[in-house]
């Protein structure tokens, strides 16, 4: 046994693991060491990874959450051919209400569920549906998707899909427990450079691919402080103490798929920093020197403005994610994947270059359209006139019911959903512990050595018809 795993079974062994800061002194004294192991779970009973369900002709949905994102998701899916709405959930029976109103005119007419905190509950056990769609605040992501997979329903989750480590392992338990889909909405990876890049990568464009690089910096200041953008001030009481990557998903996802994450490759560890809070705590006491509304939020512990989180992967790759969402700077994901031939980069433009050089307009566009893969040929065009985020919210919806509709592997399935929720708390645990680097665990239990990486050719799918005008 080396040094380092020594020194940690020795950590372990005196509770001094345990201890965080406390240990900081002892920690620091010798090699850098793992503070927070998150423990891997016993054995795999079904490997999710490359499942392919029984067809469903037509996927009955019932939609959970109809605030911020839910609506939006109930008019793209009526685009779809081989879609029963069939029901619609909210504690708000306003939200509920005008919900169905975005169906007048089509041949949904979904039940409404709401006025309860149960409702969902008995959508889920009274309706006959293949599929619950959840976009509803984070915390109750896992309690809504474990019951509905028990219930023997597939589910397609909002990001994060997970707030914590015990959760993402609910997740896999249960979805290889049931064989139901379990499959975090990751509507960035379905965005046309992401799609690009990715079938690029397939192609081997970029040759071995040795860094990537995603964001979440998006100015929500005066949002998450809204009174009346999310109910009870929830994605505000997600941003108090919580010190880490919060949201980390809409850049990791992208990057792991491109470099097979949970598919030929694996998270190893990370290390996270986060900056002080220079914007939210001022603002609170701003706030609330003009409203008492405020007062609650006026000396809550805010997380640092800036998080970096770097990532090494077991084959040697390297990733950084980064989270600000309470910064004046222009919106990025930075999309950034560097090979051992070619490097791409998304903002704050769409470039991709070899060597010094980044390729011009001609070359880029002869790449471009070289590259293109299927999905976006058969439903690019008609994505953008559909809309969400610019079309790639209506390509994640339409390739998660054509998969259904044909029997597919789901390109996000239940250890993606885990591992890239995880990221949130094994960074808030490395920020809390002077960012020593924490093992990543590995949802697979090594089935990522074996599992075949992600198929975007549209190989026997495809046929699922978009109705959009008609």
């Amino acid at each position: 046994m080396s040094e380092s795993n020594n020194r940690r079974s020795f950590l372990k062994l005196t509770g001094l693991a345990g201890l965080g800061m406390a240990a900081g002194g002892l920690v620091s004294c010798g090699p850098a060491v793992n503070i927070l192991t998150p423990p891997n779970r016993g054995v795999s009973r079904f490997n999710m990874s490359g499942y392919a369900a029984p067809k469903i002709e037509t996927v009955k949905i019932g939609f959970i959450g109809l605030g911020m994102r839910g609506p939006g998701a109930v008019k793209r899916m009526s685009y779809i051919e081989g879609v029963e709405i069939k029901a619609l959930c909210d504690l708000r029976p306003k939200q509920a209400e005008s919900a169905k109103k975005l169906l007048d005119g089509t041949s949904h007419n979904p039940k409404i569920y709401s006025g309860t905190e149960n409702a969902w509950k008995e959508m889920i056990d009274t309706e006959d549906l293949d599929l619950i769609y959840i976009a509803t605040p984070w915390d109750l992501h896992v309690p809504m998707a474990v019951y509905a997979m028990n219930a023997g329903r597939h589910t397609a989750v909002e990001v994060p899909a997970a707030k914590t480590i015990d959760e993402c392992w609910e997740l896999v338990e249960t979805s290889e427990k049931t064989k139901m889909h379990c499959m975090m909405l990751e509507n960035c990876c379905y965005d046309f450079f992401e799609l690009l890049t990715l079938n690029m990568a397939r192609q081997g464009y970029f040759g071995d691919i040795v860094h990537g690089e995603g964001a979440y910096i998006h100015d929500l200041v005066d949002l998450n402080f809204n009174k009346n953008a999310f109910q009870d001030m929830w994605r505000l009481k997600e941003n108090i103490g919580r010190n880490g990557n919060l949201y980390g998903t809409h850049g990791l996802g992208p990057i792991c798929q491109i470099m097979n994450v949970n598919r030929g490759d694996q998270m190893d560890y990370l290390t996270s920093l986060s900056s002080a809070d220079f914007s939210m705590g001022p603002m609170a006491k701003d706030l609330s020197a003009k409203d008492d509304f405020f007062k609650p939020f006026e000396n809550a512990d805010y997380r640092g403005n800036m998080n970096t989180t770097m990532i090494k992967t077991k084959n040697g790759r390297s990733i950084m994610v980064q989270h600000d969402v309470s910064s004046p700077r222009p919106y990025s994901r930075i999309h950034l994947v560097s090979g051992t031939e070619a490097i791409a980069r998304k903002w704050p433009s769409e470039k991709i270059g070899k060597g010094h050089s980044w390729l011009n307009d001609q070359e880029f566009k002869a790449v471009e359209e070289k590259y293109t893969p299927e999905i976006v040929k058969r439903v690019g065009d008609l994505a953008k006139q559909v809309g969400g985020h610019g079309g790639m919210d209506f390509m994640m919806d339409w390739r998660l019911i054509d998969c259904l509709r044909n029997g597919l592997p789901l390109d996000q399935d239940v250890y993606d959903a885990a591992l890239w929720s995880a990221i949130t708390p094994l960074s808030e645990q490395s920020v809390a512990n002077r960012s020593n680097s924490i093992d990543v665990p590995d949802f697979t239990r090594g089935h990522w050595k074996t599992n075949a990486p992600v198929d975007i050719s549209l190989t026997g799918g495809g046929n699922t018809n978009v109705l959009y005008g008609k």
